[in-house]
């Protein structure tokens, strides 16, 4: 039986998928997102250990509550503990409860068979993942992560060529993200997708800011101001300007053959 290093548990979530949801926070990131809130999540190797048959245990004490919903693996970054997950999952879905994980898919490498084999299985036992998707441009991905995102993009494409259930999530970030020609090349790449349920589109906020604080870190976005709901509204609507027009282009293209 695998043990998972925990950073921690919710037992009433409601923005992790769909329902009321027991989200596991798995510790460890490979990623130093810019607007990060839960920097605690990310070194490697520490949390609480538990076991697969602890979660669901945990789990079921709570189920009567968790109204059309089902359990989530989050982090830092669940899939460095890929191994730990499909174990939960297997288990999970053994006893009917739906599976989700949140994910930016930083892991993923399709030219290492070994790795692919193992996602193909955590494919198996997972009905949803939660992508996020933090830059469509490369170079503005690694200063805004510090992580290049072309296995990101590798990623979304395997889940649409798998026809597994994707939510996709971007957070708007004043300088960063908020840019018009970023959210509709964003928008074009989704519309070339074929798998996706839902999009959210997430405005930048400061509350991570207190945590920052509490560690003795230094906050990377200070004097950042949050992005208002105005402003969130406009970055939708230039992400699905994009996305429609990879739908005529790909369409346009089709009739031409």
């Amino acid at each position: 039986m695998l043990i998972g290093n925990i950073h921690s548990i919710e037992t009433f979530g409601t923005v992790d998928g769909p329902g009321v949801r027991y989200v596991v926070f798995l510790q460890g990131c490979p990623m130093r997102c810019l607007y990060c809130h839960n920097p605690d999540t990310w070194e490697i190797g520490i949390g609480k250990q538990m076991t697969t048959d602890e979660i669901i245990e945990d789990y079921n004490k709570y189920k009567a509550y968790l109204t059309g919903g089902g359990i989530t693996c989050t982090g830092g970054e669940p899939l460095l503990q890929m191994d730990f997950i499909i174990e939960l999952f297997t288990k999970a879905k053994a006893l009917g409860v739906h599976t989700c994980v949140d994910t930016c898919g930083i892991t993923f490498n399709a030219q290492n068979s070994k790795v692919l084999a193992k996602f193909d299985k955590l494919l198996e036992v997972t009905d949803l993942f939660l992508l996020d998707i933090k830059h469509i441009n490369n170079e503005e991905h690694i200063k805004l992560t510090s992580q290049p995102n072309l296995a990101i993009i590798d990623f979304a494409r395997y889940l649409s060529d798998k026809k597994k259930d994707v939510w996709i999530r971007h957070v708007v970030v004043p300088g960063y993200t908020y840019n018009d020609k970023f959210l509709y090349e964003l928008g074009y790449f989704l519309g070339s997708l074929k798998n996706i349920k839902a999009l959210d589109v997430l405005p930048y906020h400061t509350m991570g800011t207190v945590k920052y604080e509490t560690m003795g870190l230094k906050y990377p976005l200070a004097g950042v101001e949050a992005l208002s709901a105005e402003d969130a509204a406009k970055a939708r609507e230039k992400i699905f300007e994009g996305l429609k027009q990879r739908l005529i282009d790909d369409k346009k293209k089709a009739l031409a053959v």
